[in-house]
């Protein structure tokens, strides 16, 4: 397959760049852009550092240290410094997916020219993503101000051969596997450790991950209030077109024809109901996932915007000027992170109680679904494991970026908590494909005691998909084993397009 090509003039989606970020395509940059950058680093290099005055993090020391000039002489150690002393973040390993997003997003800022970067540390950058040479980044440690500064200093680490490295999963510290790979590594001269670490990259490469899992879960979730609707018998007057196009919400008039093409076919649109009204977590379905699907798609394009920006500090322009800004500050991305954080977390509280509704005996199914109850339990205590997720995300849910806290001196007195925000963005998300496993199970549990009624062709195709991988066990057994294989088959639903 031929390279990507990256052009600093044009704008980036989530989409163009997913075959980079999944290691399935190679970039390079394109000859114009390669000229742009070399341009601005003469800058750097003739006009600023030749002028004889003072730049903030050319020939200065940083944040609250920005009035300590740097003899000539110690220019590049000022670098070198900045990167290892930064480089102090704490937890676990960051998700390797991440991390790959965070040096492709790096790539793109610095590519733009306004950082003043060498042409030679971007292409290390791009071999690095082009062979699958990942730095070992602990997750935690960000403000998401300033930058990402611990977590892209610890990405920052292997352009002078320290700290660790992943090459196709395997572990290495990075100054022993250069040096057998005999790799040219190219150092830091003068700004280019700030511009490194001065950016929102991490933050980012969270919450771009975090929207394409976004996107998939909602259609996922569709799919399990489907079977649900079909298990209680639901109303599905409720999916009319025409109720929903009086309502205006784009969100909701997808998830309704989504709702309607799954369940073509089926007899649940002619069979008798018990009820003329359905409870809210069914009769609703469009107007809550599909409030969180018009977030979503907010969220996506604030982060498709800031794949194309300059974040970094200061800023080198065409004609010589030099400014010093803040668009290192990530506020724009604590906001659209929490923002779907709480998408998320009421697509899970709404499909737990689709789960309680089916388990607790009413129209003609049985008691928590089992033909004993008191013998057995059936599914009584899954509901109960789903309700501690769902109470779990809404705690995730509280807005990160409400918090601030005061650093360097009070210098970097206001920061957004972006990282956190998609580090517990992340955690919603692991718990919501496991409350829509939990969902899964139960409806199509429930429809065994559905004997002689049908579905639609699709929705009968994933039922009986899913029962060759994971059998109906009617007596008691272990749930939580069929929880991995029923996310697993979640994950690799074929969705009608």
């Amino acid at each position: 397959m031929q390279d990507w090509i990256l052009d600093s003039s044009e704008n980036q989606r989530i989409a163009d760049l997913l075959p980079v970020a999944n290691h399935t395509r190679k970039i390079r940059l394109s000859e114009s852009t390669i000229s742009k950058i070399r341009d601005n680093r003469r800058k750097v290099e003739e006009d600023l550092l030749g002028s004889g005055n003072t730049f903030y993090g050319i020939n200065t020391g940083f944040g609250i240290l920005c009035d300590k000039v740097i003899n000539a002489d110690q220019l590049e150690t000022l670098q070198h410094n900045l990167i290892r002393s930064h480089s102090c973040g704490t937890g676990k390993p960051a998700d390797h997916k991440v991390v790959r997003w965070t040096i492709l997003l790096k790539i793109i800022s610095l590519a733009k020219g306004h950082s003043g970067v060498r042409y030679e540390l971007i292409e290390f950058l791009i071999m690095l993503l082009n062979e699958n040479i990942l730095p070992e980044v602990p997750e935690q440690g960000s403000l998401g101000a300033s930058g990402d500064l611990a977590p892209l200093s610890h990405c920052s680490l292997l352009c002078i051969g320290e700290g660790f490295l992943y090459h196709n999963g395997v572990r290495y510290a990075s100054a022993d596997f250069f040096r057998k790979h005999k790799t040219v590594l190219p150092g830091l001269k003068e700004k280019e450790g700030l511009a490194l670490i001065n950016g929102t990259q991490f933050s980012l490469a969270q919450l771009v991950n975090c929207t394409i899992e976004a996107e998939n879960l909602l259609q996922t979730a569709i799919v399990c209030a489907c079977a649900s609707l079909e298990a209680f018998n639901g109303n599905m007057d409720a999916f009319d077109e025409r109720i929903h196009l009086l309502r205006n919400q784009d969100g909701q008039i997808w998830v309704a024809s989504c709702i309607r093409g799954i369940l073509a076919g089926s007899e649940i649109f002619k069979r008798s109901k018990n009820s003329v009204q359905d409870p809210y977590s069914f009769r609703c379905i469009p107007q809550v996932i599909g409030a969180s699907k018009d977030a979503v798609d907010y969220v996506k394009s604030v982060a498709e915007k800031e794949i194309s920006a300059v974040t970094d500090n200061p800023l080198i322009f065409e004609n010589g000027d030099v400014l010093s800004g803040g668009n290192f500050h990530a506020q724009s991305l604590a906001l659209a992170t929490d923002f779907l954080k709480i998408a998320l977390a009421e697509v899970g509280n709404i499909a737990e109680r689709r789960m309680y509704q089916i388990i607790i005996g009413q129209r003609g199914l049985p008691e928590f679904l089992t033909q004993e109850p008191g013998v057995n339990s059936g599914y009584m205590i899954v509901q109960y494991s789903a309700a501690s997720l769902v109470s779990y995300n809404k705690q995730l849910a509280t807005p990160a970026s409400v918090d601030s806290i005061v650093t360097s001196k009070g210098q970097e007195d206001h920061v957004s908590m972006a990282t956190n925000a998609g580090l517990q963005c992340n955690r919603i998300i692991e718990h919501l494909w496991e409350i829509l496993a939990m969902e899964w199970m139960t409806a199509t549990r429930a429809w065994c005691w559905r004997a002689g009624w049908n579905t639609s062709p699709l929705l009968q195709k994933w039922i009986s998909r899913y029962r060759s991988a994971v059998a109906l066990k009617i007596e008691d057994h272990i749930p939580s084993e069929e929880y991995k294989p029923t996310v697993d088959f979640l994950r690799d639903l074929d969705f009608p397009q």
